[in-house]
């Protein structure tokens, strides 16, 4: 699979592009910087999910009220520092993922677990619309014991309410390490609202997001 988001801007249409496609040439030149995009977490909890391209689960979280900041990354797998193009291409165990650090006392973690669930489809084995591979799997990684009896309890529930129609097979698996992805992917929705992946794909999820959940967005993103 192409890993290094080059979209085929063709005259008057593009074909299936995906998050796993983007510039050649921006990849070469932007590099991760670990500290450039880490918010002051001082009294933040945090949660990490992995659900799809990143650009969109980034973007959905950043609108929750209670949250202070999300940032991308990889979650999932053993291999030291791992670069976009090794994950991307499915050459590392490693999902997108991103870690949401939010306020306890404004939003709950159970509340981020509706979040997560209701934006991408936890059906899906290893993949979300025109991302397909492991890197796009589903998981949410728990910290506490509590928190994995809370998922394990939501997924229960969602499976007993017939939310949806096919089995949940989001993983759920023991938190362990986090690696902040480069520093062109961190707010990639907010940056670049004319890429073809965002457009097509990433803004309507995001739309649908917000009409769906208002009562927990920010004020600004409420009108």
């Amino acid at each position: 699979m192409v890993h290094s988001k080059l979209y085929l801007l063709l005259p008057l249409f593009f074909l299936f592009s995906s998050c796993s496609e983007a510039s050649t040439e921006q990849t070469a030149s932007l590099l991760r910087d670990d500290a450039s995009m880490m918010p002051d977490t001082t009294g933040l909890a945090k949660a990490t999910f992995a659900g799809g391209c990143f650009w969109c689960t980034e973007a959905y979280f950043e609108r929750v009220e209670g949250v202070e900041a999300v940032i991308s990354g990889y979650s999932g797998g053993k291999e030291a520092n791992p670069t976009y193009e090794e994950v991307s291409a499915g050459r590392t165990e490693y999902a997108e993922a991103v870690q949401v650090y939010y306020h306890p006392d404004k939003i709950s973690y159970h509340e981020l677990l509706e979040v997560f669930f209701a934006t991408h489809d936890p059906t899906t084995l290893n993949r979300q619309g025109p991302d397909y591979g492991k890197q796009y799997r589903s998981i949410v990684f728990y910290r506490t014991p509590e928190e994995k009896q809370m998922i394990d309890a939501y997924i229960a529930e969602l499976g007993k309410a017939g939310t949806y129609k096919n089995k949940i097979v989001t993983k759920v698996q023991p938190f362990r390490k986090f690696w902040e992805a480069e520093d062109y992917h961190q707010d990639y929705y907010i940056h670049n609202p004319g890429n073809p992946y965002v457009q097509s794909v990433a803004k309507p999820k995001v739309l649908k997001f917000e009409a769906n959940f208002r009562n927990k967005l920010k004020p600004e993103y409420r009108d």
